[in-house]
């Protein structure tokens, strides 16, 4: 539901004089210097600490000795960008709190890859995600998945960085390219000098800061209109507590089915196969490390969900007791909270400096770990397979200059996105088209046996044409002139982040509203579901190309890139059914003669009845997690 902001008999609203003097006093700067100050001295800490003896394991890996808390807590702030901190309350104060629903995708966003993709990655003892599709299918496959992950990060990083300091500069006065030029350079030298350890452990410390600033905002905030209780009441007055939408219209925008569901795989494509999440798995020092790390992500991002939820509900209460002024009013959505922030604060120094430091921290984490995760796969991807006689300090050396170079290529985004103007969301909405492609790729290689090279490559691009034709095709049918801008419950092209659904840029004109029809309808779907949809695409298209091209047949299938899915559904089933489904997967392996079909069936795990055991033949592991192929062993379970 649009929640407008009534009128109100409370003090008159600011000036836009008043507004435009909202700038930083010396203890706000001297609070966001201190961030930058301590970000770069954690990094150069531990580049300091193993300069002359860093491998390359060690700068990309952290040499796979992390714990989980430090982990953890860089997953949450790799994705928890100051985009997601200024765009969740936005979305709140405009729509209400059915975004709040988000949460309940967590769980099983979190959970698969926990017991799905991190055991995969980890036992193969991989660098690169993107490793695994060679192992999987060919160096092609693996080659498209690098280019393509590439190209996403390489757009976002730029965005990511300019965006949020566009938004400061609107409301503070705070120097636009200061603050670009300040975050990129610090950000990159403790990234490409410290490498993955130093990436983690600055995580860590912005996440703080993060938690700090937004808790500085909901505690002033609710103190100012009488606690959270009347908080409260009034976002009940005015019909912003939303209820459960049950509502199973893919083409409305948030329900409990689209965010409960459609989130999901959302969630798996940023916390399943995302390079930048899966090279902090891997650098826990042991498998149980990297899963407790994905469990302890979920309730601290319950946390963060509920605390920009808050902040949008303090929001609305603050700007009925104290109207916006019409400068206000007329202002782009990822400014709102930022002018709240400053209406709130400004009386008390060095707060807003807090929350805007909060605000840096998000870009901070974000744009290292899209450094850290670059560079990562350019050197084990592209460089490394072609050249596999470096030496570690030549290819430690190398890394770095990469990571550094990949910097220095985000400062020219950021001045490119400056340039581009309505062309912004548009390069803001690839990173969330191509998370979709890519998660279908890597469940197209893990869950089917049949699926081969030549269905990975074509499913890939087939679902990298659909993602762009859905995205960009909403984007253009909602900037036509004379096309009115989505209801509260309609679609709208949202900013990809984890937590982020609120519409970025400039608002669009008011015009007769019109209920969309062909392709238009198409277009409309919304923005939680285009990673399902996308890697479906991905998946059936793959699978179509495989089936007519041959499958596997007379190709090599290494049984540690596949995941067991057909005996782990039959242990969810009777064991009457059990016997049934076996003895016909049995005679179906008899008939067909083919070894090649057997072998994949007995690599994924098919079960052999016998008695009250199951018998299970699985690859024996590695205790080193060296070598790729697998010696079977019999193992029994009961039932």
């Amino acid at each position: 539901m649009n929640v407008g902001v009534s009128p109100s008999t409370t003090p008159a609203p600011a000036s836009d004089a008043d507004v435009s003097a909202s700038t930083f006093s010396t203890a706000d700067y001297v609070v966001f210097v201190l961030l930058l100050v301590l970000s770069l001295i954690i990094g150069l800490y531990h580049a300091y600490r193993g300069w002359g003896r860093h491998s390359i394991g060690q700068l990309l890996l952290a040499d796979r000795k992390m714990g989980c808390l430090p982990v953890a807590l860089s997953l949450l702030a790799t994705f928890q960008s100051a985009v997601a901190i200024l765009g969740v309350p936005s979305e709140i104060y405009r729509f209400g709190t059915q975004y709040w629903f988000l949460g309940c995708c967590y769980f099983l966003g979190l959970l698969i890859p926990a017991h799905v993709f991190i055991p995969i990655f980890y036992r193969l003892h991989l660098t690169s995600a993107y490793e695994y599709l060679e192992l999987r299918f060919n160096k092609a496959v693996r080659v498209c998945g690098t280019v393509t992950f590439i190209f996403q990060m390489v757009i976002y990083m730029g965005v990511v960085l300019y965006a949020p300091s566009l938004a400061l500069n609107a409301v503070t006065g705070f120097d636009l390219w200061l603050s670009v030029l300040t975050l990129g350079i610090v950000c990159n030298i403790y990234t490409a000098l410290g490498g993955l350890k130093a990436v983690i452990w600055t995580d860590v410390f912005q996440t703080l800061v993060m938690f700090l600033g937004q808790l500085a905002v909901i505690i002033v905030g609710s103190a100012k209109v009488g606690g959270l209780g009347h908080v409260w009441d009034v976002a009940s007055q005015h019909g912003l507590i939303s209820g459960i939408e049950l509502d199973p219209d893919p083409f409305v925008r948030h329900t409990f089915w689209t965010l409960a569901f459609g989130g999901v795989f959302m969630m798996l494509s940023l916390y399943g196969v995302n390079q930048a999440q899966v090279q902090r798995y891997l650098s826990s020092h042991t498998e149980k490390a990297a899963v407790l790390s994905c469990y302890a992500v979920f309730p601290c991002q319950q946390v963060v969900l509920c605390m920009g939820c808050l902040i949008g509900l303090v929001m609305f209460a603050y700007y009925q007791e104290y109207p916006m002024s019409p400068q206000q009013m007329q202002a782009a959505p990822d400014q709102l909270v930022l002018y709240f922030v400053m209406d709130l604060l400004r009386a008390l120094p060095g707060l807003p400096g807090l929350f805007v430091a909060c605000l840096f921290s998000g870009s901070l984490s974000t744009i290292s770990s899209a450094f850290n995760s670059l560079a990562t796969v350019t050197m084990e991807d592209l460089i490394r397979p072609w050249f596999p006689h470096f030496s570690e300090a030549r290819a430690t050396m190398l890394s770095r200059i990469i990571a550094f170079g990949y910097g220095l290529l985000c400062l020219g985004m950021a001045y490119i996105s400056s340039q581009m103007g309505p062309v912004l969301q548009a390069a803001i909405s690839i990173f969330g088209m191509v998370g979709g492609p890519l998660l279908g790729l890597f469940c197209l290689g893990m869950f089917f046996p049949c699926a081969n090279p030549p269905g990975a490559i074509v499913g890939l691009l087939a679902g990298l044409v659909m993602a762009f034709w859905i995205g960009i095709g909403s984007i253009v049918t909602n900037m036509a002139p004379g096309t009115a801008p989505p209801p509260a419950n309609g679609s709208s092209f949202s900013l990809p982040s984890n937590l982020t659904t609120v519409t970025v840029a400039t608002l669009m004109p008011s015009t007769t509203l019109s209920k969309p029809t062909g392709l238009q309808r198409f277009y409309s779907l919304s923005y939680l579901w285009y990673s399902a949809h996308n890697s479906t695409t991905v998946i059936v298209v793959g699978l179509a190309v495989s089936v007519l091209t041959g499958g596997m047949r007379g190709r090599t299938l290494n049984p540690r890139t596949i995941y067991p899915v057909w005996p782990r559904l039959l242990a969810l089933l009777p064991v009457s059914c059990q016997k049934r489904l076996c003895c016909r997967a049995h005679s179906q392996v008899d008939l067909s003669g083919d070894l090649a079909g057997f072998s994949e069936k007995m690599s994924n795990g098919m079960l052999r009845r016998s008695s009250d055991k199951v018998a299970m033949a699985v690859p024996e592991e590695d205790p080193a997690h060296q070598g790729i192929s697998p010696t079977f062993v019999l193992q029994e379970t009961s039932l």
